[in-house]
């Protein structure tokens, strides 16, 4: 059902602390800034989660989708902070270069044992560093690690229903992907229910377009979840992409993207970091805030 045209894209957070996490992304891990975009109201896919306000998106990563995985930082105005599940569990990279740059700002490390680093960008989010060279020509970024609840349950989902294939067991987690070359998924049992809670993420997978509409009709079939429908994405002045977003039977969120479009809208911008930078010097929220007596909303 999945051939090896399907490649995993990039895996959706959401952010309280815009700087702060930005510093976080550009000085510790040292990844770029690839591209910026600023909405006025909430997404029709929920991609910025269930709020209604203005908010952002930044992609950042060691190079292009094309051939690297990259994270998704959604900024709601006026969120101060989410409430982390235990659903996410990392995402490991591959850069003795970031762990240098841990030691040198003085990020406070999580957990420390041989050859691996293990620190906390702002919200809770855990990355787990190797400490090898940084590779110049694969993708840093090795695996995004998931709890389930039903590891069986989970393989069978991933990879029958959504087309994976496996590439590692062990007693307790199993690790997936579409191609060798490719960031693998990680399925960790968790040895208990899965609470996303509010900071909930999404992982996301490009397709070819013409395989949306079977992705929807076999979960549709199965009795799965399907959260949006067949759904076109505008984004101002960009690509118009079309999107169909499951659940697996823990309601990880899974968007499958239609890959010709996709890959016009996910044009690294070389204006991605003089634009964020002028976004968050125009982001005068915290001072509203703070001049009303009021408090960003925690969620």
């Amino acid at each position: 059902m999945a051939g090896p045209v399907r490649r995993a894209l990039h895996f959706v957070v959401k952010v309280g602390d815009r700087g702060r996490t930005v510093s976080f992304y550009r000085d510790i891990l040292a990844m770029k800034i690839l591209r910026h975009e600023e909405f006025e109201e909430g997404c029709k896919a929920s991609c910025n989660g269930p709020y209604d306000g203005k908010w952002s998106k930044t992609m950042v990563g060691y190079g292009p989708e094309d051939n690297h995985f990259v994270v998704e930082l959604t900024y709601n105005y006026g969120i101060g902070g989410y409430r982390l599940g235990n659903d996410f569990l990392g995402i490991t990279i591959q850069s003795s270069e970031a762990i240098c740059n841990v030691r040198q700002h003085g990020w406070p490390i999580v957990q420390e044992a041989t050859g691996v680093v293990v620190v906390e960008a702002p919200g809770g989010y855990k990355f787990h560093l190797l400490d090898k060279p940084q590779p110049t020509n694969a993708d840093p970024v090795q695996k995004v690690t998931l709890g389930v609840s039903n590891l069986e349950r989970a393989r069978h989902y991933w990879t029958k229903l959504c087309g994976m294939n496996l590439y590692g067991q062990e007693k307790r987690s199993i690790l997936l992907g579409y191609t060798e070359d490719q960031c693998k998924l990680e399925l960790r049992d968790a040895s208990q229910a899965i609470d996303h809670c509010t900071a909930f993420g999404r992982i996301a997978f490009a397709c070819p377009r013409v395989q949306l509409p079977s992705i929807q009709e076999t979960m549709e079939n199965q009795q799965q979840t399907v959260l949006t429908p067949l759904l076109s994405l505008d984004t101002p002045g960009k690509a118009t992409v079309e999107v169909v977003i499951v659940a697996d039977p823990d309601g990880h969120e899974i968007c499958f993207v239609g890959d010709e479009s996709f890959r016009q809208l996910s044009y690294s911008d070389p204006t991605a970091d003089h634009m964020l930078n002028k976004a968050m010097e125009a982001d005068k929220s915290a001072e509203w805030f703070l001049q009303t007596g009021k408090q960003k909303q925690q969620v």
